[in-house]
């Protein structure tokens, strides 16, 4: 398996790999993560899953891509992708990520919310929301077909299809239907452009590099209202204040911003109980109430 992936390397790189080192690393609860050294001491950081998983990197490739295309915010770049023997590996630039301090933290910020007014030409010609292919939130899937408004994409493609999910972990959310009928009036008056979405924004997603560049990586990308992937960071941890500084001095939120935050965790919070049940199931239920 190992030397189709160095070979897989050596033609996306021009350039054989001589006496690989390995070592695992972490990656998350999904993946094997390894570090690769050659004897040039180029590095490289790779992803290993179950051969039929093989979609999942390639849209996190096409997605690492397409947040790369703003020239914002540091991105690994995606090297090469495919099946070796029984698994499917992703091949991504290997960025050391020791950096410390608050001012790097305040660039993230500001540089998260300049990836979000990047428009490319589609979108500054036909805005809409979702993107070119479905992809995946953690290890549940994640439907992303374009569609023109906001309130129903979220609607229908984030809360109404993980409600669905739920019902068949059995979930009793009696309040279902109730929010999605909601979710218009909750929404109200609230007419954010598409903008690219990291969409899995917490803080094992975001770092500082070594030379104190801020790191954004393991998205589930799409165009979305901004404000979701802001929302996100303020689950499970939190970034440090910094970061909202450096962003709102940017681009400032819209008042409502509160409310609709935890609209938009719901999601990730119903997102975890598919994923891992236990007291999930009630956190959503009470965000669900307040906003009811």
């Amino acid at each position: 398996m190992w030397d189709v992936i160095a070979g897989a390397i050596a033609q996306t790189t021009g350039q054989e790999l001589g006496n690989v080192e390995r070592r695992s690393v972490g990656g998350g609860c999904i993946n094997q993560a390894y570090r690769l050294q050659d004897s040039t001491r180029r590095a490289f950081f790779v992803k290993l899953n179950r051969a039929e998983r093989l979609g999942m990197f390639e849209a996190e490739a096409l997605g690492l891509r397409e947040m790369r295309q703003a020239g914002a915010i540091a991105i690994p770049t995606p090297l090469c992708w495919g099946v070796a023997e029984s698994s499917s590996y992703i091949v991504l630039e290997w960025l050391d990520l020791a950096g410390r301090g608050p001012e790097a933290w305040e660039a993230m910020g500001r540089s998260l919310a300049a990836m979000h007014r990047w428009r490319n030409e589609d979108q500054q010609n036909n805005p809409r929301f979702g993107w070119d292919r479905d992809n995946t939130i953690g290890a549940t899937p994640q439907p992303n077909g374009w569609m023109g408004s906001w309130v129903e994409f979220f609607r229908d493609r984030r809360l109404g299809f993980q409600l669905k999910l739920a019902r068949r972990n059995g979930g009793n959310f009696p309040w279902g239907e109730s929010l999605l009928e909601a979710v218009p009036t909750l929404l109200a008056g609230h007419n954010p452009q598409p903008s690219i979405l990291h969409g899995d924004l917490w803080s094992g997603n975001a770092a500082i590099a070594s030379d104190g560049r801020p790191v954004i990586f393991d998205p589930a990308t799409y165009w979305g209202d901004r404000e979701a992937d802001l929302a996100m960071t303020e689950l499970f941890g939190g970034f440090p204040a910094r970061f909202y500084r450096g962003y709102n001095d940017e681009w400032a939120l819209d008042s409502g911003y509160d409310q609709r935050k935890t609209l938009y965790n719901l999601y990730h919070i119903l997102n975890h109980f598919n994923l891992f049940g236990g007291g999930y199931g009630s956190q959503a239920s009470a965000m669900a109430r307040s906003l009811l």
